[in-house]
C-alpha cells in the first residue's frame, strides 16, 4: 500500500502559486530592466556582481556557477561572452590546474558600477518598496530556511 500524498492545504496552495509567479516574473522583470538600461542580461550582471564581492574580484568557475545558480556549461558560455567584452578574465587555478578562475577586470567593474544604480532602483521598486522592515526580516528568515534544501 502506498502512502497518500501530502496534498497542499488551501493556504499552502495559494502561497505556492504566489511564490511560483514571483520566481517566474521577477527574474524576467529584472532582465528586462537591465537589458533596456545597459544592454546586458541579468545573468551577466549576477556574474559581475558575484565576482565584485570576492577577494581579488575572482572565483573558481565551479563556485561561481553554484552561487549564480547555473550549470558550469552555461557559466562557461556566459564567461566567454564576458571575456570577449573585456569584462572578465579567465585563468587556470593555481591550486588545481584542472580548475579555472574567473576574474572581474577593471572594465567589468566599471560596467557593473554603471549598471548597479538602475538595477538596485528596480529591485527596490519591485520588492522592497512593498515590504515593511518586519516583512524583510521574515522574508530573510524564510529564504534562509529554503536555501539549504536547494543546494543538496
Amino acid at each position: 500500500m502506498t502512502d497518500e500524498p501530502r496534498w497542499l492545504s488551501g493556504p499552502e496552495l495559494r502561497t505556492w502559486l504566489n511564490l511560483t509567479q514571483v520566481l517566474i516574473q521577477l527574474p524576467a522583470a529584472l532582465d528586462r530592466q537591465l537589458r533596456d538600461d545597459t544592454g546586458i542580461p541579468h545573468a551577466y550582471y549576477q556574474i559581475l556582481a558575484m565576482l565584485s564581492d570576492r577577494p581579488g574580484r575572482s572565483m573558481r568557475m565551479t563556485d561561481l556557477a553554484r552561487v549564480v545558480g547555473t550549470t558550469t556549461s552555461r557559466l562557461s558560455h556566459a564567461v566567454t561572452s564576458l571575456e570577449q567584452r573585456g569584462w572578465v578574465r579567465r585563468s587556470a587555478c593555481v591550486t588545481d590546474r584542472r580548475g579555472q578562475v574567473a576574474e572581474l577586470t577593471d572594465e567589468g567593474m566599471a560596467v557593473l558600477e554603471a549598471a548597479a544604480p538602475g538595477h538596485v532602483a528596480e529591485v527596490r521598486r519591485l520588492v522592497f518598496d512593498h515590504l515593511t522592515e518586519a516583512d524583510v526580516a521574515r522574508l530573510h528568515e524564510i529564504t534562509a530556511k529554503l536555501l539549504p534544501t536547494l543546494n543538496d
